[in-house]
């Protein structure tokens, strides 16, 4: 078994931004206290969700007129999300969960996969290492594996987002070069460190919630506890070769309300945290239940890491800095599941509502919803219509009012109907079991009549994708508290980094 380096060296961040313009506030109350002082950062990321994610979920939920929590802080903008190539400033119009999360945690675009380094693979320092190196306390919470690409690009740098452990391999850790043979290692060692082994060295996050036990192995158990750390359930059996289910013991949501104070390291599942629909079907001795909600993680963080414990030296005050993602939103969108999306939406909307209560108690917190990119085109069709990818020819493209206007070549409208055999109804009713069926899903909302049931033509919110894979659409973010009001624009990824820094440490970063 080969692994890499265990040690990790904080460097400064490189690269240039732009200051985003202010564009926009919705009509809920203004609350940018901009005389108050900014203690804490809560950063909430749903992993793969667009506007139409946000919009699909108020309108199950809450009904067209009401509000998601997310909707009700008082700042709003958009954010542009693309990549580069690698070697190079050449966008990548469509992102991936790594190089975006590398560009708000370090202020720099990447080449997609990359985790912590610029696009000529040179690793950059974090916002959590920077604010860890200060004397704030950190947390990193998701829904995902913990070494997952969206919670990893705040603690651990990798020229590849699948190097994430146990175990070492070249085709997991190397990229590979146009002759497909991979590159030479790094003289930096730690690039090719599998991702668990950084994490459960580095001390970078006080406070780890989330999924990914089958990555991590007894000895990374021994060094957390080295650093002081609690660890929930068991890593493992450092006499076998390699661990299993059988050899290790996820965490349960009762460890994880036992833990009163101190750093702690939880992890409920060997893969990712179960999604809540399904986790509402099963039965109530399955081991899935025992999983915490992300809301529950996200109250118990704020908790920890709000009782000055973790602060450096004397100065309790010094504040946090948190990092929260709802990462199923877009694995169940690449699996083009509506209803696991819309559910995963609602409870990452509740974890925002438990950082906004603190925010509002506190006085000092700035709050900040977000999302990497889109996944799979997600959209609101028109009730009782169809899809492209239903129909047996996409819609007519000739203008009889004036010809000049006809596209090429002419498609007639006679075509434009549904073809039943890739239309078998909708994809969440009863009895359509056709794997082919590019019908949509269909669903009742707060505003529907009492009786109408989810999979029927009755349900008003009717939902499709256009892939299975994300888009380049500029994505949503709001914002609350002191400082919110700078999020109000229309801005790169890359300028939430200068932002959040700004707001923690009251200055811009060096080369911003």
């Amino acid at each position: 078994m080969r692994k890499g380096i265990r040690t990790l060296t904080v460097l400064g961040v490189t690269g240039v931004v732009t200051a985003g313009v202010a564009v926009s506030a919705n009509s809920a109350p203004q609350h940018d206290d901009r005389g108050s002082e900014i203690r804490n950062v809560i950063y909430l990321v749903g992993d793969g969700m667009g506007r139409t994610h946000v919009t699909a979920g108020r309108d199950r939920f809450y009904g067209a007129a009401g509000k998601l929590n997310m909707e009700r802080l008082p700042f709003t903008g958009a954010v542009a999300t693309y990549a580069v190539e690698k070697d190079s400033a050449q966008p990548a119009l469509v992102t991936d969960s790594a190089s975006s999360a590398t560009a708000w945690s370090s202020g720099v675009k990447t080449y997609n996969a990359a985790i912590g380094v610029d696009a000529y693979e040179k690793k950059v320092a974090t916002l959590m290492e920077q604010a860890k190196a200060a004397g704030f306390a950190t947390g990193n919470v998701s829904t995902a594996e913990i070494t997952d690409a969206t919670p990893a690009a705040q603690f651990s740098h990798a020229l590849l987002r699948g190097c994430q452990g146990p175990v070492y391999s070249d085709a997991a850790c190397l990229p590979k070069k146009d002759d497909g043979t991979y590159e030479a290692p790094p003289a930096d060692r730690t690039l090719i460190t599998p991702i668990a082994e950084q994490i459960a060295r580095n001390g970078t996050a006080d406070v780890i919630l989330g999924g990914g036990l089958a990555r991590f192995e007894p000895d990374d158990q021994k060094a957390l506890q080295a650093q002081g750390y609690q660890v929930l359930g068991s890593f493992g059996d450092a006499s076998l070769p390699a661990q299993t289910a059988a050899s290790q013991r996820a965490a349960t949501k009762a460890d994880l309300d036992k833990v009163r104070g101190g750093k702690v390291i939880g992890l409920f599942n060997r893969g990712n945290l179960t999604v809540e629909n399904a986790k509402a079907q099963l039965p109530a001795d399955a081991p899935q239940k025992q999983e915490p909600t992300l809301a529950e993680m996200t109250r118990k963080s704020i908790s920890l890491l709000s009782d000055g414990q973790h602060a450096k030296g004397k100065d309790k005050d010094k504040g946090f800095f948190l990092q929260v993602e709802g990462a199923q939103i877009d694995k169940r969108s690449h699996a083009n599941d509506a209803a696991q999306t819309l559910a995963e939406i609602k409870a990452f909307d509740d974890a925002v509502k438990d950082a906004y209560d603190f925010a509002r108690r506190d006085g000092h917190t700035l709050v900040i919803v977000t999302a990497d990119h889109e996944c799979a085109g997600f959209n609101i069709i028109e009730k009782g219509s169809f899809t492209n990818a239903e129909a047996v020819a996409p819609p007519a493209n000739t203008d009889a009012g004036n010809t000049a206007n006809n596209s090429t070549p002419s498609r007639s409208s006679s075509a434009n109907v549904k073809d039943p055999a890739r239309s078998s109804g909708f994809v969440n009713a009863p009895g359509s079991a056709d794997a082919k069926n590019f019908g949509p899903a269909t669903f009742r909302t707060a505003d529907d009549p009492a009786g109408v049931q989810d999979g029927t033509a009755q349900a008003s919110l009717w939902l499709t994708y256009l892939s299975g894979n994300h888009t380049g659409a500029d994505v949503p973010i709001f914002a609350y508290g002191p400082g919110g009001g700078a999020f109000a624009a229309s801005q790169n990824n890359t300028e939430l980094y200068p932002k959040m820094y700004r707001a923690l440490f009251g200055t811009a970063p060096r080369g911003h």
